[in-house]
C-alpha cells in the first residue's frame, strides 16, 4: 500500500469519527418533553412515583428505567486492539465503536465507560459499584493477567452478567469455527492434537473452551514468546498458562507442531512457518488470528497444505473470527431473561447456534451484504457473516433457553418460539406485520409462478418458500442457468427436484400455451406467429397463461422492466370474469408502524369511481394484515378550501363511497398532515368522521402516491411490502425492480393467501 493511499485511508477514518459531529454516539430521549405536563412526569414530581416503585421492588427497575436493556462497556485501555496500553482516554473511540455494535446488531443500549485505574482490584471495585445502573457489564481491552482478576471479582460480587469479551467472545467464535472445521475435516474434538501460540486472555479462554468442547488436556501444547509452556518454567509465566504445562523440557513451536490437527494462533505475524505447516496432520486446521498480520498468510499455508482449513481475524479472507458474531446476541438473550450470569451452558449454546447457522442455507440479506462471496458451508465458510440477520433470533434464543434451563434466569421465558419470532421481527421489520398473512398462507398450498425465475432474488425466495411455507414455487427460466446459479449461490434447491420449472426455450407445453394465448388475443391483433413468439420470449405472458390455465394459482413478476409493461400482459390474460386492475397498494413499514399508500401504479389520473374502488380494495387488503383500515383521501385541497381538479375528484369519490354504508372508516379530502395528526384535523373540521391517525393514504394521482412512497422508502427508512395488485383476485402481483429477496418472500405470502374473487 502506497503512502498516499495510507494517508487517504487515515484521513477518511478521522473524518468518519469527526464529522458531521464528533464521536459515534449520542443520547436520545424516548419520551416526549414538549410542555410543562411532560416535564412534571419526566422529572419532579412525577418521577418520584417510579423511584418509590423501584424502592419497594428492585426488579421493577426494568419496567420504569432503561436498565434492563442497558450495558456498560468498561475498559482501562491497557490492551487495546493491536495498540497495546494506550490508556483509558485513547481507548474511548474503540469503546464507542463497541457500543455502536451492541445497538446495531442487537438493539441494546450502551454506555462506554473508560476508567483511569491500572490496579485490577481497584478497577473491580469501580465496576461493582456500577451495578445499579446497568443490566450487564462488558469488560473490554484489559490486559492479562489483570483481566482474569477483574472478571473473577466482579462475577463473584455482582448479580448481573459480567462478560470479558476479549476472552469469552473470542473463545465462543473460535469454538463455533472449530466445530464446523472439524466437521469438514472429518475429525472430532476428542481425538485432535492442538498447538497454540499466545498465552494472553483470548488464547487461554480459547483453550479452556476447547476443553469444554471435548479436547483432551494432554493433547494441548501451548507456546508463547519463551517457547513451550512446561513444568518448571519461570519466564513469562502466569497461573493460567501453568494449567497447560507439558512435560519438563524446553521446546519450540517447531518441536511440537508435528502431527497437530489444529493450530490456534493468537500471537503475532509469521509465527507459523511454511515448513511447520508441512509437519501438521492431513487436512490441518489453521486458525491464524493475529491482527492485522496473521501467524501465517492463507496462501502461504495452502501452498504447503492444499487441503488446509484456514481462519483468520481479517475480513478480507474467508472465515473471519469476529467477536461481533457472539457478544451482541449473548447479551441480548441474557438481558431478556434477566440472567444473573453468563455461564458455560449459555456460551456453549451460543457456539452451537452460530455453528448451526453456518451449516444452514445462507440468508438473502447476508448474500446482499457480501455480494460476490461464496457463502456455502465448507472450508471457506465455517461461520456466518456478521451481517447475517438470522443471528439475533437463533443465537439469542439459544442463550436465553440455556439460561432458563440452568436456573440463572430471573424472568424465564415460556414460549421460545414466540420469543424468536419477536427477535426476528426486530431485525426483519416486516416480520411481525406479515405474520397474519403468513399464517393465512400456511393453510393453503398455493402454486406461485415466478416469471423471472433466473433472478438471484427469485432463487433465494424459492429456497425460503420451500423451507418456511407450504407454497410451491414454479420458476420460468432456463434449467441449466437456474441450476448453475443455485449451486453458485450455495442454495440446496435444484430445478425439477425441488420445484417445477418452465423452460421458455423448450417446454412440452409450448403448443398448448401459445394456443391459449392466441385464443384469448386472436381478435385483438395477435396472429399465431406473434403468439408463438410471445410464448418463447415473454415470461410474464407465459406465467399469466399458466395461471389462466389453472396450472398455477398466482403470478409474481416485475423484478426488472417497467410496471405498466407487465400490467399489459397480466390484464390481457387474467383480466376476465369481472376482474380488472383497481389499484396498486404499498405497505410502508415505518418506525412507528405501517402506512399504506395507493394508487402508486395503475391509474395516472383516476376518476372518482376509480378512487372509490381503490379505497374499497385497500380496506380489504389492510384487514389481511390484521389491521383496521382508517382511510384518508388526500389532496392539496382540504375539506373544500380549494376548488381545483384533484380536490373536486376527491369530493366526488367521497360521494361515491357514501352511496352505500361501508364497513371501514374513510374521510377526505384533506392534506397529509391532517390525515396523520388527529389533533390538527380536529381543529380544522371538529366533526370529521375519522378517529386517530390514518393508516391508508389514497392520492388523486399516481405521481403523488408514487412520490410519497419513494420518499418514505429512501429518506424515511420505510420498508415496502408490495405493490399489491388489487382487483385481480390475487392471481397476479407486479413488483418493482428495487425489491429484495425478503420483499419477494413477503409478496409470495400475499399471493399465497386465498382471497375474495375481486380483491
Amino acid at each position: 500500500m502506497s503512502d498516499t493511499t495510507k494517508d487517504t485511508l487515515r484521513q477518511a477514518a478521522l473524518d468518519y469519527h469527526r464529522l458531521p459531529k464528533p464521536g459515534k454516539l449520542e443520547i436520545r430521549a424516548t419520551k416526549p418533553l414538549a410542555n410543562g405536563r411532560d416535564l412534571a412526569r419526566a422529572y419532579s414530581p412525577g418521577v418520584a412515583e417510579a423511584c418509590l416503585e423501584i424502592k419497594a421492588d428492585p426488579e421493577t427497575a426494568r419496567d420504569y428505567t432503561a436498565r434492563g436493556n442497558l450495558v456498560a462497556v468498561v475498559s482501562n485501555g491497557t490492551a487495546v486492539l493491536g495498540l497495546g496500553n494506550i490508556g483509558a482516554l485513547a481507548s474511548k473511540p474503540v469503546m464507542e465503536g463497541k457500543a455502536v455494535l451492541f445497538k446495531k446488531f442487537a438493539s441494546i443500549d450502551c454506555f462506554d465507560i473508560e476508567v483511569s485505574e491500572s490496579d485490577p482490584e481497584k478497577l473491580a471495585d469501580i465496576v461493582c459499584a456500577l451495578e445499579p445502573s446497568f443490566g450487564a457489564i462488558n469488560l473490554e481491552d484489559i490486559k492479562a493477567p489483570d483481566c482474569f482478576v477483574v472478571e473473577k471479582i466482579c462475577r463473584e460480587r455482582m448479580n448481573i452478567p459480567v462478560f470479558h469479551d476479549d476472552q469469552h467472545g473470542t473463545a465462543i467464535v473460535v469454538g463455533a469455527a472449530a466445530t464446523n472445521a472439524l466437521r469438514v475435516a472429518g475429525k472430532s474434538f476428542e481425538d485432535i492434537k492442538v498447538v497454540s501460540t499466545g498465552g494472553g486472555a483470548a488464547g487461554i479462554a480459547c483453550l479452556n473452551m476447547l476443553l469444554k468442547l471435548g479436547v483432551k488436556r494432554e493433547n494441548v501444547w501451548l507456546c508463547d514468546i519463551a517457547g513451550l509452556v512446561h513444568e518448571g518454567r519461570e519466564t513469562e509465566m502466569t497461573p493460567q498458562k501453568a494449567e497447560y504445562a507439558q512435560g519438563t523440557e524446553a521446546k519450540t513451536l517447531d518441536d511440537v507442531i508435528e502431527g497437530a490437527d489444529l493450530f490456534l494462533g493468537l500471537s503475532g505475524p509469521n509465527v507459523l512457518k511454511p515448513e511447520m505447516v508441512a509437519k501438521m496432520a492431513e487436512r490441518p486446521i489453521i486458525f491464524a488470528l493475529a491482527n492485522p498480520n496473521p501467524e501465517v498468510m492463507p496462501d502461504v499455508a495452502r501452498d504447503v497444505a492444499p487441503e488446509a482449513i484456514i481462519a483468520t481475524g481479517r475480513s478480507d479472507f474467508p472465515n473471519q473470527v469476529n467477536n461481533v458474531l457472539c457478544f451482541p446476541f449473548i447479551f441480548r438473550g441474557a438481558l431478556d431473561v434477566g440472567a444473573t450470569e453468563i455461564n458455560d451452558e449459555m456460551q456453549i449454546a451460543c457456539i452451537e447456534g452460530i455453528a448451526a447457522l453456518a451449516r444452514a442455507t445462507t440468508s438473502a440479506e447476508a448474500a446482499a451484504a457480501y455480494h460476490g462471496e461464496q457463502l456455502t458451508f465448507g472450508r471457506d465458510y465455517l461461520i456466518p457473516k456478521p451481517f447475517d440477520p438470522r443471528l439475533m433470533g437463533v443465537v439469542a434464543t439459544a442463550v436465553a433457553k440455556a439460561a432458563v434451563e440452568t436456573g440463572v434466569a430471573k424472568r424465564p421465558i415460556e414460549d421460545f418460539e414466540a420469543y424468536k419470532r419477536t427477535l426476528d421481527g426486530s431485525v426483519f421489520k416486516s416480520a411481525l406485520l406479515m405474520r397474519p398473512v403468513f399464517e393465512a398462507a400456511s393453510t393453503a398450498a398455493r402454486r406461485i409462478v415466478f416469471a423471472e425465475g433466473e433472478d438471484e432474488r427469485v432463487l433465494r425466495t424459492a429456497q425460503a418458500i420451500l423451507e418456511e411455507t407450504p407454497e410451491q414455487p414454479i420458476l420460468i427460466g432456463r434449467p441449466e442457468v437456474i441450476a448453475t446459479r443455485c449451486e453458485r449461490l450455495g442454495l440446496t434447491i435444484r430445478p425439477d427436484r425441488d420445484f417445477q420449472i418452465v423452460n421458455p426455450e423448450n417446454d412440452p407445453r409450448y403448443r398448448d400455451y401459445w394456443g391459449t394465448y392466441f385464443e384469448l388475443m386472436s381478435r385483438k391483433g395477435v396472429t399465431p406467429d406473434l403468439a408463438k413468439a410471445i410464448m418463447r420470449t415473454n415470461t410474464t405472458a407465459i406465467g399469466a397463461v399458466m395461471v389462466h390455465r389453472e396450472e398455477g394459482d398466482s403470478l409474481i413478476c416485475g423484478t426488472f422492466g417497467q410496471y405498466l409493461w407487465h400490467l399489459n400482459y397480466v390484464t390481457q390474460v387474467l383480466g376476465t370474469g369481472g376482474r380488472s386492475p383497481v389499484g396498486a397498494l404499498s405497505m410502508m413499514i415505518l418506525e412507528d408502524g405501517p402506512l399504506f399508500i395507493a394508487d402508486t401504479q395503475i391509474h395516472a389520473d383516476p376518476t372518482p369511481e376509480q378512487i372509490a374502488q381503490t379505497a374499497i380494495g385497500a380496506a380489504r387488503h389492510v384487514r389481511r394484515f390484521g389491521l383496521s383500515p382508517n382511510i384518508a383521501l388526500c389532496s392539496h385541497s382540504q375539506f373544500g378550501n380549494l376548488d381545483h381538479e384533484t380536490g373536486r375528484r376527491m369530493r366526488a369519490a367521497m360521494e361515491v363511497l357514501d352511496t352505500i354504508p361501508r364497513d371501514f372508516c374513510y374521510e377526505g379530502e384533506m392534506n397529509i398532515d391532517a390525515a396523520l395528526d388527529p389533533e390538527l384535523r380536529g381543529r380544522i373540521l371538529p366533526e370529521n368522521r375519522m378517529t386517530g391517525a390514518a393508516n391508508v393514504l389514497i392520492f388523486a394521482n399516481a405521481d403523488a402516491a408514487s412520490g410519497v412512497r419513494n420518499i418514505l422508502k429512501m429518506k424515511g427508512g420505510g420498508l415496502e411490502v408490495g405493490p399489491i395488485l388489487m382487483g385481480m383476485g390475487n392471481r397476479a402481483h407486479i413488483v418493482t425492480p428495487s425489491i429484495t429477496a425478503r420483499g419477494l418472500l413477503n409478496m409470495s405470502a400475499v399471493a399465497g393467501t386465498p382471497v375474495d374473487h375481486y380483491s
